[in-house]
């Protein structure tokens, strides 16, 4: 009958650590037991421990020195020649003496303890090792399963068990899930926090949308396409720059697909978001005006120094360059890092008035409100319904009824 210590036998929780590989485990263990045998016999300088890492087994042998009667000094590394007789009559003075001790021979409370280290060791290097492996995956693409609902945010559960957290301000707005969905989102920061790891995924990073037109596109995967920057209003509207290092392949038309089959998943995980994808170029001009589209600009004049453009155009083009909640101007200016002003073109012969005009009916909070979504005249204003104008500045519908009354009144 083989007197080996069988660990997994003994020490239950061994089975259900997933993340440390076994060398680590094996090490982790025989420290566990070098401590023990420390405390227990003063030293482990003569002790070998020998783990098997296939099966689990453990040997711990003893060695001593056979020592004349009367002349051991230290017990613990040395045995007389009569006690060892009992065990081998044939050892004689200066042999080893090697003995295998047994895990039942430190006992009960000892083998407690040890399993109660042993847990927690490795629970720690559990942790050290999620936290690792997460650290280095920040900006990448995970696939968990929504395990738990709370108000301000989702337990995810990735194939390992691993928890994963994606908070309120991490989902897109039309985000809906329940208990067992599948969920897509980049890792987006990864923390230690009372030595837990707390991994936060998201839906709205710019990232998230990169990984995704990396599944779907193969030229950006194998590197033909390059993405150059994204910018988001999650729900709402991107804007994707594109470079092709090919001059054969068009790096928008690769990335929208034939009929726009590719960038159709994309938009349907992103809850319907409007993508924009522009080919990237270093004409600043001609940058801002890809990056205002789908409006079409009549000219265009930039101020390099200071990072502002003025763009003009036809009046039917100023609310598609604005765009719904203003969301495509104020992209337009991040993805190019301009200041965007966008201003209406008239006829000469058309009578119009500067809504500046009008400073001294007008609060210029106000006037200010008309200006930041493209309404710099009085007739650009009037032009527009009155729910179409409360719809787009936000302003109450009295607001709104008492500036057309003014606006009308110059033209009477």
């Amino acid at each position: 009958m083989s007197s080996n210590i069988n660990l997994i036998d003994s020490f239950q929780e061994f089975k259900d650590f997933k993340n440390i590989d076994r060398p680590t485990v094996i090490t982790v263990l025989e420290e566990v037991f070098r401590s023990m045998i420390r405390k227990r016999f003063g030293t482990d300088e003569n002790v070998d421990v020998i783990v098997n890492p296939d099966n689990g087994d453990l040997e711990i042998w003893r060695t001593r020195v056979v020592m004349e009667d009367g002349f051991s000094e230290d017990d613990d590394l040395e045995i007389e020649l009569a006690e060892a007789h009992k065990y081998d009559a044939d050892l004689e003075v200066g042999d080893d003496y090697i003995e295998q001790i047994t895990l039942e021979s430190f006992g009960r409370r000892a083998i407690l303890a040890a399993r109660q280290t042993l847990v927690s060791k490795i629970l720690e290097l559990e942790k050290d090792e999620v936290f690792k492996k997460y650290k280095d995956r920040e900006g990448e693409l995970v696939i968990g399963e929504v395990y738990q609902i709370w108000k301000k945010e989702i337990l995810v559960l990735d194939e390992d068990g691993n928890e994963l957290i994606l908070p309120k301000t991490e989902q897109i707005p039309a985000d809906y899930f329940k208990k067992g969905d599948s969920i897509r989102a980049v890792v987006h920061k990864v923390d230690m926090m009372n030595n837990n790891p707390k991994i936060i995924i998201s839906r709205t990073a710019p990232e998230f949308l990169q990984r995704l037109f990396e599944l779907e596109v193969p030229e950006i995967f194998d590197g033909l396409i390059t993405i150059k920057k994204i910018v988001r209003e999650p729900g709402e509207r991107a804007k994707v720059a594109v470079e092709s290092y090919d001059d054969r392949i068009d790096p928008v038309g690769a990335c929208v697909g034939m009929k726009g089959s590719r960038i159709h998943g994309i938009v349907r995980e992103l809850r319907n978001e409007n993508i924009d994808v522009i080919n990237f170029t270093t004409n600043n001009s001609l940058y801002i005006t890809r990056a205002l589209s789908p409006a079409r600009i009549t000219s265009i004049k930039l101020d390099d120094e200071h990072k502002t453009a003025a763009v003009y155009l036809k009046p039917d083009q100023v609310s598609l360059a604005i765009g719904r909640g203003g969301h495509n101007i104020k992209l337009a200016g991040k993805l190019t890092g301009y200041e965007i002003d966008v201003y209406r073109e008239t006829d000469e012969e058309e009578e119009d008035v500067d809504i500046e005009e009008f400073a001294d009916e007008i609060d210029s909070w106000i006037i200010d409100e008309f200006k930041r979504v493209g309404l710099d005249t009085a007739k650009s204003v009037l032009t527009l319904s009155e729910e179409e104008l409360v719809r787009r500045t936000d302003l109450e519908e009295d607001t709104i009824r008492e500036i057309v009354r003014i606006l009308q009144a110059e033209f009477e």
